[in-house]
């Protein structure tokens, strides 16, 4: 019995703990180019204690060390995109190839019917994944 009260806690616990961290995540709000470089100026000159010729310097690099990360990001993003659509592009010619194999083998009624069958498939998985999508965007919105 003491073990099971034990396991009951230790799982609330964690559960809670969790939940705690994903909130903290998420109330966080997008910090500026210009807030970044004063937060990490800021404490640098005072875990270090940097005198205002340090300061200057050290935000100088800092505000670089900031605009390269973020020109990288930029960049990581745009790559993303630019596969995204690639891989689209490389989906829809198969998709345009199996087609025209399949109008050969196919007699025309069963291609027709195999053609709406395929449209009924992609329907149904595009209201699956909205139904999913609606569902975590309840369960990420705390209700009060």
């Amino acid at each position: 019995m003491k073990k099971l009260i034990v396991a009951a806690l230790l799982v609330l616990g964690l559960t809670t703990y969790a939940q705690e961290k994903e909130g903290r995540r998420a109330g966080r709000e997008k910090l500026t180019s210009e807030q970044k470089v004063e937060l990490q100026v800021k404490k640098m000159t005072k875990d270090l204690n940097l005198n205002e010729k340090q300061t200057k310097d050290v935000r100088a690099l800092v505000t670089k060390q900031v605009e390269k990360r973020e020109a990288k990001r930029k960049e990581m993003e745009n790559l993303k995109t630019k596969m995204r659509e690639d891989i689209k592009a490389q989906m829809q010619a198969e998709k345009e190839a199996v087609s025209v194999e399949m109008k050969k083998i196919l007699t025309p009624e069963q291609y027709a019917k195999w053609e709406k069958n395929r449209e009924e498939k992609i329907e149904n998985f595009k209201e699956k994944m909205s139904e999913r999508k609606e569902k975590r965007k309840s369960q990420a919105l705390p209700e009060k």
